[in-house]
């Protein structure tokens, strides 16, 4: 079997000068407005200058930027909608009652995060405490977004774990 040769790929400041505009584009038609576009752009090359891209010389190098470009709008899109629900919701006034119930609860997860090992720990505060999304934390931590989903999902289940073993309620 014949091992395709990959395809070597100019610098990244030509790739950028040249491909910038095809990319804000493809990105701006996704998110809607030129500054966020802006940041997915940006964003999209950082990740390319600080690591190997994943091109395989399999397609166009422009068909895998339009890919990717397209991937990071759309997971720009959702982090937006998220942090946008998380910040302007309107939240009722909490009773003195509920708000201590909450804060004892808030405590309580705290302490049982001292439990969880350092990285499941960092995933749930990202999450859980910060509101970010799962590219978001890969990207943050420097971990695959796999890895992202596992750890906060086991974090979860140890915090509660170690919660019940204390006879507090979750």
């Amino acid at each position: 079997m014949m091992q395709a040769a990959l395809i070597p790929l100019p610098a990244l400041s030509e790739l950028y000068a040249e491909h910038r505009p095809r990319a804000l584009a493809i990105a701006r038609r996704i998110v809607g407005d030129i500054d966020d576009a802006e940041d997915v752009v940006q964003d999209v090359f950082s990740r390319l200058a600080r690591r190997s891209p994943g091109f395989g010389g399999r397609a166009a190098w422009t068909t895998w930027l339009h890919r990717v470009m397209v991937n990071s709008s759309i997971n720009w899109l959702r982090a937006r909608r998220r942090r946008e629900r998380l910040g302007h919701e309107p939240q009722e006034l909490a009773s003195p009652e509920a708000q201590a119930v909450g804060a004892q609860m808030q405590r309580h997860f705290h302490e049982a995060l001292e439990e969880v090992n350092a990285q499941q720990r960092q995933v749930l505060y990202l999450r859980e405490e910060r509101g970010l999304s799962y590219p978001e934390i890969a990207r943050l931590l420097q971990i695959p977004e796999g890895t992202v989903k596992s750890a906060l999902h086991r974090g979860r289940i140890r915090a509660l774990a170690v919660m019940e073993e204390r006879g507090q309620q979750p």
